[in-house]
């Protein structure tokens, strides 16, 4: 065999191992539910925290680690690749569904890969297989450092395609925040007031929905009645009860005077501050902060610099802010694969019902892991080659033809709770995920592709 050939073969093989590992991390999360190590309930839970906790922490340092003044020009190609890849896959949705008169989920499926948790730990395990030392910079480039550079641009990325999607999916799709379905519990548990609250920053609730809002508030004079009455319980605030008592007061009025002059704006102004206002969740935020932290070089040098070089917050403040945001990457695979339990717990109830849509199925599996790749990695190539558009970083280019790339995001399961699809469709979703993730390994093609292309623009 040609070296060339056995280089291709060892990183066909390395890149299928690294598949091979999320894959069992999802398989992981079965046996958890299977065995009732972590319910349903649990599941959303834990889900939520990894969106609004664990996420920002790790885009925090990650992006503010990697974040500087000479290098943020790395990225801008991110975002506007971001926002083209995910447009132009809204548009080939909607064209295939109408075209085909397929299910409506199948333009979220085409539109929304799995943007977060199976990227960087895709990229973890290929850390460990050693595929990438191929392409790094030279001898002053680590593969850890090639690794935290990779993580931070995927991270940059799945911050833009979960935002595009709070902004765009209510109104095209019906879709909301990837793996944080607080919207299925509303569906289920019939607790409309209690998830109203819970969702005051989330896609579902905009800047003009007063009325929601006064029901929140309702709720909430009722949950401070109700533990007067019964005593602390596990919603009880930790603060003290006149601090949490001003602060709840000093909430409505701050409400009720904003709503008195957002209804005095014009309409235009009103549709115009709700859409800003769908891009205000907690991974912008988490990824806001390590972009201030990482581009203000005092502050870079408190948080991430050794002691002795005025690093004096990153023995202790950034490293536990690091410890939980290192929790999210396997965390919320895991968690995908309780999901992924639910459903073919649902399949064996629903046995009779519910085939899989093998229309929509091929088409998504073909936009996700052919189309997708074909497009992305040569385009990526001649930008790298025949302009100077994306610096000389390798593993930019890497991870950009990737990007595009992956299975459909779980959020499908949650759209179809939530425009009351029928049993029979609902069963045909479940279905259709438990199948893409189990092929999910076909993503090492694209894997293989990716890696030689930059090996060969390396070499122009």
């Amino acid at each position: 065999m040609s070296s060339g050939g056995s280089g291709i073969l060892v990183s066909f093989l390395g890149a299928l191992q690294a598949s091979v590992a999320v894959l069992l991390t999802i398989f992981y999360g079965v046996i958890a539910a299977q065995f009732s190590l972590i319910s349903e309930g649990s599941a959303r839970d834990v889900s939520k925290a990894c969106v609004r906790l664990f996420l920002p922490a790790l885009l925090i340092t990650k992006v503010g680690s990697e974040l500087h003044l000479d290098t943020l020009s790395r990225y801008i190609p991110i975002f506007i690749w971001a926002i083209v890849y995910n447009a132009l896959s809204v548009a080939l949705g909607i064209t295939l569904t109408k075209l085909f008169k397929l299910p409506a989920w199948t333009t979220p499926g085409i539109t929304f890969n799995n943007t977060t948790s199976l990227p960087l730990l895709l990229v973890q395990s290929l850390e460990a297989s050693g595929i990438l030392r191929a392409i790094l910079m030279g001898p002053d480039d680590s593969n850890s450092a090639a690794i935290a550079r990779a993580e931070s641009y995927f991270l940059v990325n799945s911050m833009v395609s979960n935002s595009l999607t709070f902004a765009l999916g209510p109104k095209l799709l019906g879709a909301q925040e990837e793996d944080a379905p607080e919207k299925v519990e509303e569906v289920e548990n019939g607790n409309h007031g209690e998830q109203g609250q819970e969702n005051n920053g989330d896609v579902e609730q905009g800047a003009g929905e007063p009325h929601e809002q006064d029901d929140n508030n309702d709720v909430g004079n009722r949950d401070d009645q109700q533990q007067q009455q019964e005593g602390p319980n596990e919603r009880t605030s930790l603060l003290p009860t006149v601090v949490a008592h001003n602060w709840n007061e000093a909430s409505k009025r701050s409400y009720k005077r904003g709503s008195h002059y957002f209804s005095r704006l014009p309409s235009w102004l009103q549709s115009t501050l709700a859409f800003l206002y769908s891009f205000c969740n907690a991974p912008v935020v988490g990824a806001v902060i390590g972009a201030v932290i990482g581009l203000v070089p005092a502050l870079h040098r408190v948080f991430f610099a050794g002691s002795q070089q005025g690093g004096v917050l990153n023995a202790w403040l950034t490293s536990s802010i690091k410890n939980i945001g290192d929790l999210f990457a396997a965390l919320q695979v895991v968690v995908v694969g309780v999901k992924l339990s639910q459903s073919m717990r649902r399949m064996k109830k629903g046995e009779a019902s519910g085939k899989v849509p093998w229309t929509p199925f091929v088409l998504i599996t073909l936009v996700r892991y052919v189309v997708w790749p074909v497009v992305s990695i040569p385009l990526v190539w001649a930008l790298a080659t025949r302009t100077g558009v994306l610096g000389k970083d390798p593993i930019l280019w890497f991870t950009m033809m990737l990007m595009p790339t992956g299975p459909p995001a779980m959020k499908l399961t949650a759209l179809t709770d939530v425009n009351g699809s029928s049993e029979q469709e609902k069963m045909s979703v479940a279905k259709f995920l438990t199948i893409s993730y189990t092929i999910s390994p076909l993503i090492c093609f694209a894997v293989v592709g990716s890696l030689k292309a930059s090996e060969a623009a390396v070499g122009q």
